[in-house]
């Protein structure tokens, strides 16, 4: 379903694989930001040299119970709070630094 979600929204996603956070651990990075409000209570937190760790929690839409449409209509959304939300932090943080 998210596959889907989000290649109507321009975003191909039908070949990413989850990856081990250790294979990230030697670089550095700029900002690790985590989404899921599950991993922000659950996962530890990034090891790594980060210069900037945030958190922006959005609730699953995998775990919405419902019918198909009340269910296709919770990663819709999740989708495009996730989109706004980041925009947001670029308008704020980056857009002025690259500026």
């Amino acid at each position: 379903m998210a596959v889907d979600v989000m290649k109507k929204a321009g975003v191909d996603i039908s070949q990413h694989k989850p990856a081990n956070v250790e294979q990230y651990l030697n670089e550095e990075w700029d900002y690790v930001i985590t989404v899921c409000d599950h991993a922000n209570e659950v996962c530890p937190g990034f090891p790594g040299k980060v210069r900037h760790r945030l958190h922006m929690g959005f609730e699953d839409p995998s775990e919405t119970k419902g019918n198909y449409t009340e269910i296709i209509n919770e990663f819709y959304r999740i989708r495009n709070d996730i989109k706004d939300e980041f925009y947001k932090f670029y308008e704020k943080e980056l857009q002025r630094k690259i500026r």
